[in-house]
């Protein structure tokens, strides 16, 4: 009877190891995201791109499927990102995807699955399209997204009243 509960115990500890390993190593759960904005602004660029190199394109049409992609608000998102990719080339993302997988700014987030796979990232891209609509600038935007205005976004809503 003792050795089965001793095996027990080992698993749990190897299955507590490993989630803690797992959420020290998650994008979004980096220490850094939690400091002061101004004190650590993420990768991004202060003007638009120039016409050369080009760009990596955003995701879009069948590539907006698979397992990334189950939720209508994933495939809205990159549908406004597909609006504004020069917008998002010049904002920060505070899921710090730059020190985690080498992302230059939002834009890159959106050239693959990660912007379907990061609520950070899904409500900046989509804060920026809306703002973007209401005329804001790339560095009114990037203003908010620092202020945490980004995280009021309701990304179910937000899906259900664009139809892009």
């Amino acid at each position: 009877m003792r050795q089965p509960l001793k095996q027990m115990r080992q698993h749990i500890g190897i299955a507590c190891g490993l989630a803690l390993l797992v959420l020290a190593s998650s994008a979004q759960w980096t220490s850094a995201q939690f400091s002061a904005p101004a004190a650590s602004i993420p990768a991004h660029h202060d003007s638009p791109p120039s016409a050369t190199p080009q760009q990596p394109p955003i995701l879009s049409g069948k590539q907006l499927t698979g397992p990334a992609f189950v939720y209508p608000w994933q495939i809205e998102v990159y549908k406004a990102a597909a609006h504004i990719p020069n917008v998002l080339y010049q904002l920060p993302c505070y899921c710090r995807c730059d020190l985690a997988l080498g992302h230059t700014s939002l834009r890159s987030c959106f050239e693959g699955t990660h912007g379907a796979e990061c609520s950070t990232c899904a409500k900046e891209g989509f804060y920026a399209y809306q703002m973007t609509r209401k005329g804001w600038t790339p560095k009114q935007i990037r203003e908010g997204i620092e202020r945490g205005d980004y995280q009021k976004i309701d990304l179910k809503q937000a899906a259900a009243h664009t139809h892009l």
